[in-house]
C-alpha cells in the first residue's frame, strides 16, 4: 500500500499536545468506541490499524484488563511515541507493536475486533478497497470493525458550510491563514476524503455486514460493522 508518511519525529512528539484542545471530541469518540465493542470476549484480541500515539489502546486497555493488542503503524516516529505511552501506562506487556501497514499484521487465529481511528482518509482512494478487505480478512467470523475518518461529500451543496465549521476546528489546532486557505485542496488532493455513502459502499464490497453509523463531529464520522 502506497501511503505518505505525514508524521516526522517533531510532529509525532507534538501530536497529542496539538490535539489537546479537541479533547472533548476525542473523549466522546473513544467512549462510544468502547460502547460499540461491549460484548467482546474477556480475553479479546484487538488489532489497532494506524495506532498513532496509542490513544485507542490506552482507552480500551484501561476498560478491559484481559484484552491484548496488536498495534500497526507506518510512521516509525509515531510508533516510538506509542511505545513510550503504553510503557508509561503499564500496558506495553499486553501489546505487540508492528512497524508497517495492515497487510503486515499477524494473521494467526484472527482478531475479535479491528479498530482504525482517524486513519482511512490517509489511505489513497485507489488503495481503499484492499485496505478494507485486508481488515475484513483479519477478523474472526462475527468480529467487529470500528473506524472513524474524515468523511464528507466534497461536491455537495452543503460542503462550503461544512468547510467553515471544519476551519474552526483547524484554528483550535493552530492552523495558519495559509493552511486554512489550502483546506479544500488538502481534503481533496492530499488526503483521500470520500463521502459517507462511498465509505459504506466500500465496506459492503469488502464483505462487511451493513455499516452502522455511531459517531459524527463535523467532518469526522464513525461506523462499525461485523464480518459476516
Amino acid at each position: 500500500m502506497s501511503t505518505t508518511d505525514f508524521f516526522n519525529a517533531e510532529m509525532a512528539r507534538n501530536y497529542d499536545a496539538r490535539n489537546s484542545r479537541l479533547a472533548v471530541i476525542s473523549e466522546t469518540m473513544h467512549f462510544l468506541v468502547r460502547l460499540v465493542l461491549t460484548g467482546l470476549p474477556d480475553q479479546a484480541r484487538v488489532l489497532c490499524v494506524g495506532a498513532g500515539t496509542g490513544a485507542e489502546i490506552l482507552s480500551l486497555a484501561k476498560a478491559h484488563a484481559g484484552w491484548t493488542f496488536v498495534a500497526v503503524e507506518p510512521s516509525a516516529s509515531m510508533l516510538e511515541v506509542c511505545r513510550e505511552r503504553l510503557a508509561e501506562a503499564g500496558v506495553l506487556a499486553r501489546c505487540d507493536l508492528v512497524h508497517g501497514y495492515v497487510q503486515d499484521a499477524p494473521a494467526r487465529a484472527g482478531f475479535d475486533a479491528v479498530v482504525s481511528i482517524l486513519v482511512a482518509h490517509f489511505v489513497p482512494r485507489v488503495d481503499r478497497p484492499s485496505f478494507y478487505r485486508a481488515i475484513h480478512d483479519l477478523l474472526k467470523s462475527g468480529g467487529r470493525f470500528v473506524s472513524t475518518e474524515i468523511s464528507c461529500d466534497l461536491d455537495a451543496p452543503a460542503f462550503p458550510h461544512a468547510l467553515e465549521n471544519w476551519a474552526e476546528v483547524q484554528k483550535l489546532m493552530g492552523a495558519t491563514p495559509e493552511s486554512l486557505r489550502a483546506l479544500p485542496d488538502m481534503l481533496r488532493n492530499t488526503l483521500s476524503v470520500v463521502s459517507p455513502e462511498e465509505t459504506e459502499g466500500l465496506w459492503k464490497d469488502a464483505g462487511f455486514a451493513t455499516p452502522v453509523a455511531f459517531f459524527q463531529s463535523f467532518m469526522i464520522r464513525g461506523w462499525h460493522a461485523a464480518r459476516a
